[in-house]
C-alpha cells in the first residue's frame, strides 16, 4: 500500500468508528474508502466489519460506566444477535448485495424518523418505563426487531445502530448514553460472528484491516468518550442528524447517480 492508501484507509475507520460510537452507520465511510483504493466490493465489505468489530473495544471501555445499568437487557438481546450476525453472514456469501443494497437507504431513513418521534409514539401507546416489566409484548416485539437487525447487520451492518437505538426508545429506555453502551456491545457481537464467518471463508484485505483497526480503535474511543461530555439533547440532534445525512447518501448512491 502506498502512504496516501494507508493515511486515507486510517482516517476513514477513525471517523467510522467515531460516527459508530455515537449513533452507527461508520460502514458507510469505511466501505466506500475501500472501494475507492481498489478493494473488490464483497472482500471491502468483510474487511471493513472486521476493521470495525475489533475497534468496538475501544467504545466499550470508553462506555464502562453504563454497561452494569444495561446488563439485564445485554442478556436478553445477545442470543438472537449472535444468531442473526451468523445468519447475516451466510446470507452474503449466498446472494448478490444489489437488492439488499437498495433497502439500505429506506431503512435508515424509517429508523431515524422512528428515533426522533420516539417519545410522542411512546406515550401514544403508553409503554411503560424500561423498569417496569409489566409489558412483556414490547419486550418480545424488541427481541424479534433486534434479531431483524442483526441479520442485517451480519450481512452489511451501515445504519444498526440508529436501528438498535429507536427499537430501544420503544421499549422505554431513555438515558442515551446507556443506550449507547447497550447498541455498542449488541452491534459488536452482531458484526464479531460475522466477521469470524468472513475470515474463515478467506474473505479479509489483511493489510487494509490492520491499518484501519487502527484507526477504528481511535475513533471509537474518542467518540464515546467525548459524546458522553455533550448534553443528551444535542447528542440526540447529532445521532438525528447522522442519520438523515446517511439516507440522503446512499439514496442518491442507490437511485439517483
Amino acid at each position: 500500500m502506498s502512504w496516501f492508501e494507508i493515511i486515507g484507509l486510517a482516517l476513514s475507520a477513525a471517523v467510522g468508528g467515531a460516527i459508530n460510537a455515537v449513533a452507527g452507520g461508520g460502514t458507510l465511510i469505511t466501505f466506500p474508502a475501500l472501494l475507492f483504493f481498489g478493494t473488490a466490493p464483497v472482500t471491502a465489505n468483510a474487511t471493513s466489519t472486521l476493521a470495525l468489530v475489533i475497534g468496538t473495544s475501544g467504545s466499550i471501555y470508553g462506555y464502562r460506566r453504563h454497561l452494569a445499568a444495561v446488563k439485564t437487557w445485554l442478556w436478553r438481546f445477545l442470543p438472537v444477535s449472535l444468531l442473526g450476525g451468523v445468519l447475516g453472514a451466510l446470507l452474503l456469501t449466498c446472494t448478490s448485495n444489489q437488492t439488499f443494497s437498495r433497502l439500505v437507504p429506506f431503512l435508515i431513513l424509517f429508523a431515524t424518523v422512528i428515533f426522533l418521534a420516539q417519545g410522542l409514539l411512546r406515550r401514544q401507546v403508553k409503554l411503560e418505563p424500561a423498569s417496569n416489566p409489566a409489558q412483556p409484548h414490547a419486550v418480545w416485539a424488541a427481541i424479534l426487531f433486534q434479531l431483524a437487525v442483526a441479520v442485517y447487520g451480519g450481512y452489511f451492518s451501515a445504519g444498526i445502530g440508529i436501528l438498535m437505538l429507536a427499537s430501544l426508545g420503544f421499549i422505554g429506555l431513555h438515558n442515551i448514553h446507556e443506550m449507547n453502551s447497550l447498541k455498542t456491545m449488541l452491534g459488536s457481537m452482531i458484526n464479531l460472528v460475522a466477521a469470524i464467518w468472513f475470515v474463515i471463508s478467506g474473505l479479509i484485505a489483511w493489510p487494509q484491516a490492520a491499518v484501519m483497526t487502527a484507526g477504528a480503535l481511535c475513533g471509537y474511543f474518542l467518540g464515546a468518550h467525548y459524546s458522553q461530555r455533550i448534553p443528551q439533547a444535542r447528542v440526540r440532534q447529532i445521532i438525528t442528524a447522522i442519520g438523515f445525512l446517511l439516507a440522503a447518501i446512499t439514496f442518491y448512491k442507490e437511485f439517483i447517480r
